[in-house]
């Protein structure tokens, strides 16, 4: 124990939000050092052989714009690894860009993972970690770690609940005591409501666009509730019925409807948490509300939209897209705290 001290107070202990659509990493006293997409593009060699060509915001830049030797890989889906060598040489690449340097004393990483990720996940998720150059990894649930990160009284008996609206998985949990009383995860957020955009420009204005332009309409102009002023972007992309280039103009109306059925999804899983929701703990969330968290909580009008479907309060964190990092580097802080609420095998 002593060692494993000395051990830590020289190395930079680590926490890591590894997302579908961004990894931030945070380092003990430093704070959030690396905010970066979660992509990695490769070129493909002789004999199946792969080449890194970039990781994070250069990789991004990459999607949908590969000659046929490239490809930008996304290597997390849904909030889980659908490539597993992709997602260990992305950790790795993070863990040597945070130290700048090849060789150090391995850190002690915690790593957020979706409620509800299978024991084999979880072991793929631990396996990367440590492959990169982990010394110790450990995991914690992503809604404890956003209620956290939120500055949610975790350890009070009194009920919290967090919605944290992520990339591939809205993570919903109400927490008391150190614990998740109830939780509930569903692959309904950023991107499929990205598709849902794509697919509504589709079918309504024959224009094919790709997925990173449907995220930049959402970000420009989407809302879930009418605005004061409705906004309006240009958007450009293939006429599917003439073939040629073309553009239209999009109202924030459309994208509303376009984000219509993945925003009421999140709705309804909601609800289904309320329902499931102990009296006592019930009592606490009429009183303090409801905290968003994650991308998704940036949404024009989000919060207002899930306040008149429950009928309780609804508030955005501060900095909602830091909120699941910096609860990874607050439990890191406290070795008490890291104990009690990681999961190991």
């Amino acid at each position: 124990m002593f060692l494993d001290q000395i051990i830590g107070f020289f190395s930079n202990d680590m926490g890591i939000d590894l997302g579908t659509a961004n990894t931030l990493v945070l380092v003990k006293d430093k704070g959030i050092i690396i905010n970066e997409p979660s992509v990695v593009a490769v070129r493909r060699e002789k004999y199946g052989k792969q080449k890194i060509l970039a990781v994070g915001h250069a990789a991004k830049e990459m999607v949908g714009k590969t000659p046929g030797d490239i490809e930008a890989i996304r290597p997390m889906r849904d909030g889980v690894i659908a490539d597993f060598d992709m997602t260990e040489k992305m950790i790795r690449y993070f863990i040597e860009k945070t130290h700048r340097r090849k060789s150090f004393l391995r850190p002690r990483i915690i790593i957020s993972v979706p409620y509800g990720l299978t024991q084999v996940e979880r072991k793929a998720v631990r396996e990367s970690a440590l492959s990169a150059g982990a010394r110790e990894v450990f995991l914690i649930e992503e809604p404890m770690a956003a209620a956290i990160g939120a500055n949610l009284p975790v350890r009070e008996p009194q009920g919290s609940l967090v919605v944290d609206i992520g990339g591939g998985t809205t993570e919903i949990g109400v927490v008391s005591l150190g614990g998740l009383v109830i939780s509930k995860s569903i692959r309904t957020a950023g991107d499929k409501i990205d598709t849902s955009i794509v697919n509504y420009i589709k079918e309504k204005y024959n224009l094919l666009i790709g997925e990173r332009t449907g995220e930049e309409i959402k970000i420009s102009v989407g809302s879930a509730v009418q605005l004061e002023k409705e906004l309006s972007v240009v958007v450009k992309g293939r006429d599917q019925v003439s073939g040629l280039l073309s553009r239209v103009e999009l109202t924030s109306e459309d994208v509303r409807e376009a984000m219509r059925e993945p925003l009421k999804e999140i709705a309804d899983a909601l609800k289904t948490v309320l329902e499931m929701m102990p009296p006592d703990l019930a009592g606490d969330i009429v009183e303090t509300g409801i905290v968003l968290t994650g991308g998704g909580a940036l949404i024009r009008g989000l919060d207002k939209f899930l306040s008149d479907i429950v009928k309780l309060p609804v508030f955005v964190a501060d900095e909602p897209l830091l909120a699941v990092a910096r609860g990874t580097g607050k439990t890191l802080e406290e070795i008490g705290l890291l104990q009690q609420l990681t999961n190991e095998e």
